[in-house]
């Protein structure tokens, strides 16, 4: 790396490009925890939004003077003026100086198309108007990074534009020149030769700022830190304008982990994983499983030959330890699954399995026979732990369900009665049963907790939280076979259950009840033994 050993600047703008998004929106509030938790995690800059554009952003600089940040610096976006005689005057200029943000960023238009189509000027005005208004920030009292906007685009368009444009901005005290892949459409090796270009035509720290229209925003992102960039920009996740912005989770985690003499740095890189599903929960999204080092199938394994290399030397399959970012390692039970899959699926349970014999083998064929008829244990492990227990010996069930019927019916006024009845057996007692729902299962629900609170009111206390049906075999119909997943908490945690059937409602009372079993299961495998069991 040219120069040794620099550090890197991480510009976090998940607050501002990032809820240019679809289906992204933040409160104030949202945008107040976010920002909180970035300082927290070590971002050395956070960019809140465009004070000038809408009363939400101008809320939170207001809201966020009160943050104490302890690390990052607060940065306000906007554009330069739009007249090259009226800077002093112009709205957004000023509305960036009273935001009150130690850190200015204005972007500028450096694709000739742009200045001479878009907003009609010529080359000259163009540049007066960059140059003036980095000069007014600055004589404000206030840092400016320039957002070199569609610069690659630009500088491929017309060279000598986009290089005198920057040189305005420098000409204006600029102490950062971002150059931004604003389409998001160039590849690695164009961003390293450009910046190349560049770092011979100034002195001024050069940024980046790539968008993943062409899914190499983070790859061009460290291609241009490779060629002499010092300042990244990204945003969490990489949510963003169409296919979103660059990555800075995946960024940090590689010039930290592969390439540390960049210097970049954060305060705790362990709590990576953590600060990625902070932000999808206040998004209110679910997490991307896939995500490179953060997803939580970014070090699982399914595959048996693959599993037991892993359990020998973890690097085998690995490219880092997964607790480095706050993750773990996984392993999947499926009709891949080897011994190694079982056994180490037991190991992460705390059951003991023993070593050779028949009975692994019993397991492993039991389990992919399940999976070939439809069952998944990805997320339902409480199933599978069942299965495991049962096959071992510890486990039986707690009651059984010798009769279902279901029945949906047309109520007074039109509303819909769905009732299920139920015969259950509970050790030598039987107990018919029926109960009303909302829906066929939450009255399935319903009728097994009625059939089982006198024997086990221990389960007054759990609660369906999530409730999913996938058709495995499309083309057949609604003859098809469905696969249910249900998800169970208990307020201090949650667990995962299947059933697989032709009949929905069939696969759904599977799942209830593993599900229920496994709470009971649970309780009972945590209850304190006998004091003259416990000396024997």
């Amino acid at each position: 790396m040219k120069g040794g050993t620099k550090k890197i600047e991480l510009y976090d703008t998940t607050l501002r490009d990032g809820t240019q998004g679809e289906h992204i929106n933040l409160s104030v509030q949202d945008k107040l925890l976010i920002a909180g938790r970035l300082d927290e995690f070590g971002m050395d800059c956070i960019e809140g939004g465009w004070p000038s554009s809408n009363p939400k952003d101008e809320e939170f600089f207001k809201r966020a003077m009160d943050l104490e940040l302890r690390h990052a610096r607060l940065a306000a976006f906007g554009s330069t003026a739009r007249y090259s005689d009226r800077i002093e005057t112009d709205p957004n200029l000023l509305g960036l100086v009273g935001c009150g943000a130690p850190v200015i960023t204005i972007f500028g238009k450096t694709w000739q198309a742009h200045s001479k189509t878009g907003l009609g000027i010529s080359d000259e005005e163009n540049r007066a108007l960059i140059k003036n208004s980095v000069a007014f920030l600055r004589n404000a009292g206030r840092e400016v990074f320039f957002d070199a906007e569609h610069f690659f685009d630009g500088w491929k368009d017309n060279r000598e534009f986009a290089l005198d444009m920057l040189k305005a901005a420098e000409e204006g005290g600029a102490s950062r020149l971002v150059l931004c892949d604003t389409n998001g459409g160039s590849l690695p090796h164009e961003i390293t030769a450009i910046i190349e270009d560049v770092r011979q035509h100034t002195d001024i720290a050069i940024g980046i700022h790539c968008h993943n229209d062409g899914d190499l925003a983070v790859a061009n992102s460290i291609a241009a830190v490779m060629a002499g960039a010092i300042h990244v920009q990204g945003t969490v996740n990489g949510i963003g304008e169409r296919c979103g912005n660059a990555n800075i989770i995946s960024i940090i985690a590689n010039l930290v982990l592969k390439l540390p003499e960049t210097g970049a740095s954060v305060r705790d890189l362990t709590q990576l994983t953590s600060l990625s599903n902070f932000v999808f929960e206040i998004l209110n999204l679910p997490p991307d499983s896939k995500a490179p080092y953060v997803g939580r199938s970014a070090f699982a394994h399914k595959g048996g030959i693959h599993v037991s290399a892993v359990m020998k030397e973890s690097s085998l399959y690995e490219h880092i330890d997964p607790a480095l970012v706050g993750n773990r390692q996984r392993v999947l039970v499926s009709e891949l699954a080897g011994q190694s899959n079982i056994r180490y699926k037991a190991q992460e349970l705390g059951i003991s399995i023993p070593e050779g014999g028949e009975q692994i083998r019993k397991i492993v064929n039991h389990v992919k026979d399940l999976e070939h008829r439809g069952y998944q244990f990805d997320g339902a492990e409480a199933s599978f732990e069942l299965i495991l227990q049962k096959e071992l010996g510890t486990f039986t069930p707690y009651f059984e369900v010798i009769e279902s019927k279901v029945y949906v019916e047309s109520g007074i006024g039109g509303r819909n009665v769905d009732q299920a009845v139920l015969k259950v057996r509970v050790g030598e007692e039987i107990e018919h049963i029926a109960a009303e729902g909302d829906g066929p299962v939450n009255a399935l629900d319903k009728a097994l907790r009625k059939a089982l609170i006198r024997f086990y009111p221990e389960i007054k206390g759990i609660k369906l939280v999530d409730y999913k049906v996938r058709v495995l075999e499309e083309k057949r119909g609604t003859s098809a076979r469905v696969r249910v997943l249900i998800e169970t908490g208990n307020g201090r945690t949650t667990w995962g259950t299947v059933g697989v059937s032709t009949n929905i409602i069939e696969a759904s009372l599977r799942a209830l009840e593993d599900s229920m079993n496994y709470h009971l299961f649970t309780l009972k495998a945590t209850e304190p033994k006998p004091a003259a069991e416990e000396n024997h």
